[in-house]
C-alpha cells in the first residue's frame, strides 16, 4: 500500500488502563478513589482487571473507557478515506481545508512538488468492486490518470492567476487529493471506529488506515488492545 500513509500520536492520556480502572473502581467504591492512588495496581494489571470486570464475556460495560484520550495525526490519505472517517461524530476532527492550502497544487505546476505527494492514485493491479466483479487497473490507465491530475493542477493555477479564490478554484482539482487531519478520541470511541472501519470489506485505503490506528492503540493500551484483537478486531460486531 501507499508508503506515504501515516498515523502518528500527538498526545495521549498516560496510564490509560489505570485511569479506566480508577473510573471503574469509583463506581462501587465507598471512598474517593484518588485517596488510594498509591495503592492502585500497575498499568498492565489494571488492563487485566478492566478486561475481567468490564469487557470479558461480552459484558459491554464501556463507560469507564471514555476517560482516557488519544490525539492522532493522519497524513497523506485520500479525501475519500477522510470522508469515511468524518461520518462518525463520536470523535473530534480538524481537517486540512483547501480553502487555505492550495499552494501544494501550484507547486506541482512549478515542478517543486511531486504530483503523487498531493494526489492519491491506486497502484496498478487487479481489484474487485462492491459486487465482486474483478477488473484490472493497467499501467497505461494509471499514467492517463496521472496526466489528468497534472492538467487539473495547471487549470487550477490558471484560475488562481486570473484572480479566483482558492475556495472557488478547488472545485477543479481531482477528488482524491491527499489530506491531513487531527483526530481525538477516547478509548471507547477509538474501538468504535476500529469496529466499523476495520472490517475486511471496507475500502482498501481505509483498511490500511485502521491497521495503522490499531498499531497505535496496541502501544497505548496493550492489554485492552490484545483483548480487542482477540475478541472484536475484524469480526464485524456492533460497535460499542
Amino acid at each position: 500500500m501507499d508508503e506515504r500513509f501515516t498515523v502518528e500520536v500527538i498526545s495521549h492520556t498516560p496510564n490509560p488502563q489505570q485511569i479506566t480502572y480508577a473510573a471503574m473502581h469509583q463506581d462501587y467504591a465507598e471512598q474517593l478513589v484518588v485517596t488510594d492512588r498509591n495503592q492502585w495496581p500497575e498499568e498492565a494489571k489494571c488492563g487485566e482487571l478492566v478486561i475481567k470486570n468490564l469487557l470479558q464475556g461480552n459484558r459491554g460495560h464501556y463507560g469507564p473507557l471514555e476517560h482516557p484520550q488519544i490525539v492522532l495525526n493522519f497524513g497523506y490519505f485520500p479525501h475519500s478515506t477522510m470522508q469515511q472517517m468524518r461520518t462518525h461524530r463520536n470523535v473530534s476532527f480538524d481537517v486540512q481545508s483547501f480553502r487555505y492550502t492550495g499552494q501544494r497544487i501550484l507547486d506541482v505546476v512549478a515542478g517543486t512538488q511531486e504530483l503523487e505527494d498531493v494526489f492519491y492514485l491506486r497502484p496498478v493491479g487487479t481489484y474487485t468492486n462492491r459486487q465482486g466483479k474483478k477488473y484490472d487497473y493497467s499501467l497505461e490507465q494509471r499514467q492517463q490518470d496521472v496526466d489528468w491530475c497534472r492538467q487539473a493542477c495547471q487549470r487550477y493555477a490558471e484560475r488562481i492567476d486570473q484572480g479566483l479564490a482558492e475556495e472557488h478554484a478547488r472545485g477543479l482539482i481531482p477528488f482524491d487529493v491527499r489530506q491531513h487531519w487531527v483526530m481525538s478520541a477516547n478509548a471507547r470511541s477509538l474501538m468504535h471506529l476500529l469496529d466499523i472501519r476495520g472490517k475486511y470489506d471496507v475500502q482498501m485505503e481505509t483498511r490500511v488506515m485502521t491497521e495503522l490506528m490499531f498499531t497505535q492503540f496496541q502501544q497505548w493500551m496493550p492489554e485492552v488492545a490484545a483483548w480487542y484483537e482477540k475478541t472484536r478486531w475484524r469480526k464485524g460486531p456492533l460497535a460499542p
